[in-house]
């Protein structure tokens, strides 16, 4: 009943100044509205870029690097282990591309319960001839079933699908930006050499746009076993493994086991996108800092009018005192008043953020980069809404704590003596 009789005398304090305690729920509601319109957005974005460099990046991934030897002959021969060895101008052994037993580590690496998903890859440096003209680009050959299933290549072809590479035998998808130079489209066909020489006719199955022109302009997609003619080798040739782990975060550790058990180099995703990460991370901090500082402000004016409110109320403080209510009461008084404002703010600010929110979703975003994407991106995370809420009402509590401990130290006799 007590705390009840509180709320009542709050909810009267509250609306005999309703103009500046709704200024004050403006501001909480202006605070949360931006903190989820801002996070959702930013996270989008990031979920988006995310989308073109991570979710294709594999976490682990396994290939032949070429390189010097690590140690040389003559630090092998007993006649010099004791000297100083100073070596000069080490020229690189030419070993292949392809991993030591590719299949054999292929079906090894499906095996091990800590992979998610294995996807082979068979890369060629060739020539595209258009004419009288060669450009120079990337074919990959993958398998489309894993590929997809590991890193959804069918959301950045514009023309085509993936299928075509199991249906047409020497099928090729091409960049988008190789297309628009050689003036190729669906069904056309293309002419393609390899560096060792090997030469094939291909059929265009599929267009695609990955937003990266560099990527767009030299890259192409076809067969594992289209990429292993090309290069002169056998159906066992690879010269990429991508590994998808269940677990993320041991990348690292893993990729120097797999280096070790299959002879291979290997780089993790935490190495291959440091920078990414730092980007993405920065990003976040950002639109959390902003976000915060627009709710902190918000805390001040609650703070500013719940001050002007006390010195206005003097005597109702002083009246409220001399009939038997004490200083905690008093002070839970300011409190709920304060937390009124927080709770209702906060809900209306919910409010307007998810509409505000959906509103930057249905917004028209094309460009010729992105063609798969068609409106901006934004992350309705349940969590934003929760936090923002959650602070909100953590900001009014202490943007209300010292006016109100400053109420409860009013002595009514003062009050009244000096009335």
């Amino acid at each position: 009943m007590k705390y009840k009789l509180l709320l009542y005398i709050a909810w009267n304090l509250l609306t005999a100044r309703l103009r500046q305690s709704i200024i004050a729920g403006i501001g909480v509601t202006f605070g949360i509205t931006m903190f989820i319109t801002l996070m959702g957005f930013m996270t989008g974005l990031n979920g988006l870029l995310d989308g073109l460099i991570l979710n294709r990046t594999p976490h682990i991934r396994l290939y032949n690097e070429l390189k010097a030897s690590e140690q040389q002959p003559i630090e092998q021969h007993p006649d010099f282990s004791n000297h100083l060895l100073m070596q000069r101008s080490i020229k690189p052994v030419d070993r292949g591309r392809g991993l030591y037993n590719g299949a054999a580590a292929l079906e090894a690496l499906k095996q091990d319960p800590r992979v998610f998903g294995v996807a082979p890859k068979t890369q060629s440096q060739v020539f595209y001839h258009v004419g009288t003209t060669d450009i120079t680009g990337l074919v990959q050959g993958i398998d489309p079933a894993e590929e997809e299933r590991l890193y959804h290549v069918s959301d950045y072809i514009v023309k085509g699908e993936l299928e075509g590479l199991k249906r047409v035998e020497n099928g090729i998808i091409l960049g988008y930006g190789i297309a628009e130079k050689m003036l190729a489209d669906l069904g056309d066909m293309v002419q393609v050499s390899s560096a060792t020489g090997e030469k094939a006719t291909l059929k265009i199955v599929g267009l695609y746009q990955s937003g990266l022109a560099e990527v767009d302009n030299s890259q192409s997609y076809v067969s594992l076993a289209t990429a292993q003619k090309l290069a002169g080798q056998g159906a066992g040739y690879f010269t990429d493994i991508q590994i998808k782990l269940h677990d993320l975060t041991r990348a690292p550790e893993l990729a120097k086991e797999f280096a070790s058990v299959y002879r291979a180099q290997a780089v993790d995703i935490q190495t291959a996108n440091a920078q990414f990460d730092t980007g993405s991370s920065i990003r976040n901090l950002i639109s959390y800092a902003v976000s915060i500082t627009l709710l902190i402000v918000a805390g001040f004016g609650i703070y500013n009018i719940l001050n002007m409110m006390i010195y206005e109320k003097m005597d109702s403080i002083a009246i409220l005192k001399a009939t038997g209510f004490s200083g905690r009461d008093v002070q839970w008084i300011f409190l709920l008043l304060s937390m009124i404002i927080g709770l209702s703010g906060g809900i209306l600010g919910l409010g307007f953020g998810y509409a505000l929110s959906s509103l930057i979703d249905v917004l028209p975003f094309e460009t010729e980069a992105l063609p798969t994407i068609k409106t901006y991106p934004v992350n309705f995370d349940p969590v934003y809404y929760f936090t923002g809420v959650s602070f909100a009402l953590a900001t009014t509590w202490v943007a209300g704590w010292f006016p109100a401990k400053k109420a409860s130290k009013i002595d009514p006799v003062d009050i009244i003596r000096g009335k």
